[in-house]
């Protein structure tokens, strides 16, 4: 039996070689032609260095540019398009591609960065896509080792600086057949792919399908209108959002009298959701819910709040159960030591999902790894008697706003640079769209005036757009403890006053 990822790709090519495997835009590819494709590609991309970075809002080609470096034992890096063109310079850099393939409204980007890429030896334009498939012939798949990494995703870092998460065969292989057991994903799902493929809630989700052989459909720029268009003409039978797209779905005109008669189960997650919201979305769609709870590092989803959980009003609250093939634990943070149900304290994951470690960057992974191979989340909470589990802190202060996860400190370190500001801190608040969006506390220097909007127009330039603070309050001085640390909670507490689901 094959390590490889894209075994998969052999047996649905032989059985269902006409069936269609993924759908973007107008193009439309069956699996023997994804095979073939697939094929091509890795060879291409073995003559030109192996390791790629991709940059471009969802495409079909991104999907194929991930299963070639699994096929053709490389790495394929997912870039977030969003991202200023110093973020992108730092990931190309330290992710040490060979060939960038970039969309044609991202081509400028990269092309004003060359200079800065001493390792990018080709970039290829999506105009040329199909011609780098051609420029080689089908190559055999390459014998891998089960932890060897094919996709490598960036994460925030607490340092300020993003970590490349190397997810492995095994751990993305591992992710697809828990979650088909868990939401009933077989050769007869149709997967809809909002999420964006640089989150590992797009690029896992579209392998699901792919993998279980079914159709994974990537949506490019989804907007509530077009996903319920698609719903309909496709027959979806899955999909995967954030809180903000299912707002955007109940509020389309009449969308009780359009056909989502297909759809199955529709999973959410990524950021924090409403209870109001979360009602009038049960309300308005007759399938199973889902919510999710995950991480880049774990491949994806590592816990589950089930349909039947979301029809009792004391789970909503919850974050759900482990997932099949995850063990967890909660533990006292400073000892590790394993807590009893009921109290409060940091949950570890443990699971063939988990990633390799960050690249080149040991003692990071080190940090998050026990050494008997438990994962620590960095969220805190406890399990009750039932087992589910229940969120209530993020012990790392990440945010997570419209399903991109941002860590205060890198915003920061772009604040402190401020000639007026003199301390400086940064915490999610709730938000109706977006789950949490970023707000900053600013002491200034004595004899310093600033606005919030002159703050606001400082730092944009400077930060991709979902990491500005939309918010900035003064402050005379930030509560800190005995030991000088930044009592973020305090901050926090009157924005999230009375809302049960803050952290989910």
């Amino acid at each position: 039996m094959s390590n490889n990822v894209t075994a998969f790709l052999d047996g649905w090519a032989e059985k269902t070689p006409d069936k269609i495997a993924l759908i973007s835009g107008a193009q439309q590819t069956s699996f023997a032609q994804l095979r073939e494709r697939v094929s091509r590609l890795a060879g291409a991309l073995q003559q030109r260095g192996g390791r790629v970075f991709v940059l471009d809002k969802n495409v079909g080609s991104t999907i194929e540019l991930m299963l070639a470096a699994g096929w053709g034992g490389t790495t394929c890096i997912i870039g977030n398009w969003r991202l200023a063109p110093a973020e992108l310079e730092w990931i190309i850099n330290d992710a040490q591609a060979t060939t960038v393939v970039v969309g044609a409204e991202f081509a400028a980007s990269i092309e004003a960065l060359r200079s800065k890429l001493p390792l990018v030896t080709h970039v290829v334009t999506s105009d040329d896509f199909e011609a780098l498939i051609t420029s080689s012939g089908p190559v055999a798949r390459a014998n891998v080792a089960p932890d060897d990494c094919f996709l490598q995703l960036y994460t925030s870092g607490t340092t300020g600086f993003p970590k490349g998460a190397m997810l492995t065969h095994r751990g993305m292989s591992e992710h697809s057949a828990n979650m088909a057991k868990v939401f009933d994903v077989s050769e007869k799902s149709v997967n809809l792919v909002p999420m964006p493929l640089f989150h590992v809630g797009g690029s896992s989700w579209a392998m699901l399908s792919l993998f279980c052989g079914g159709t994974s459909i990537i949506t490019r720029d989804p907007t509530p209108a077009s996903l319920l268009q698609q719903i309909a003409q496709h027959r979806v039978t899955h999909t995967f959002v954030v809180p903000a797209i299912l707002q955007g779905l109940v509020a389309v005109p009449r969308v009780k009298d359009l056909d989502t008669s297909s759809l199955q189960t529709v999973l959410y997650g990524a950021s924090p959701i409403s209870v109001p919201l979360l009602e009038k979305v049960l309300a308005t769609f007759s399938c199973r819910f889902a919510q999710v709870y995950g991480m880049t590092e774990l491949s994806g989803v590592f816990c589950v709040l089930d349909d039947a959980a979301h029809r009792d009003p004391q789970r909503l609250a919850s974050a759900g159960k482990p997932s099949p093939g995850v063990e967890l634990r909660c533990v006292e943070p400073a000892s590790g030591r394993e807590l009893p149900r009921g109290q409060l304290g940091e949950f570890q994951v443990r699971s063939a999902q988990m990633m390799k470690g960050y690249w080149g960057q040991p003692e990071a992974t080190a940090q998050l790894l026990t050494r008997d191979g438990w994962l620590k989340t960095g969220d805190a909470g406890h399990v009750d008697d039932d087992g589910f589990v229940f969120i209530t802190d993020r012990i790392k202060d990440m945010v997570i706003t419209g399903g991109e996860n941002v860590y205060p400190s890198e915003i920061e370190r772009v604040l402190q640079r401020h000639p007026a500001i003199a301390d400086v801190a940064v915490f999610g608040i709730p938000h109706e769209k977006w789950g949490e969006t970023l707000r900053a506390e600013v002491v200034l220097k004595p004899s310093q005036q600033v606005s919030e909007a002159e703050l606001i127009a400082w730092f944009q330039p400077q930060l991709a757009t979902y990491k500005r603070p939309t918010q900035v309050g003064f402050i005379a001085a930030l509560p800190r403890n005995a030991s000088g640390k930044v009592l973020k909670r305090e901050l926090r507490a009157p924005f999230w006053q009375g809302r049960a689901r803050s952290l989910v």
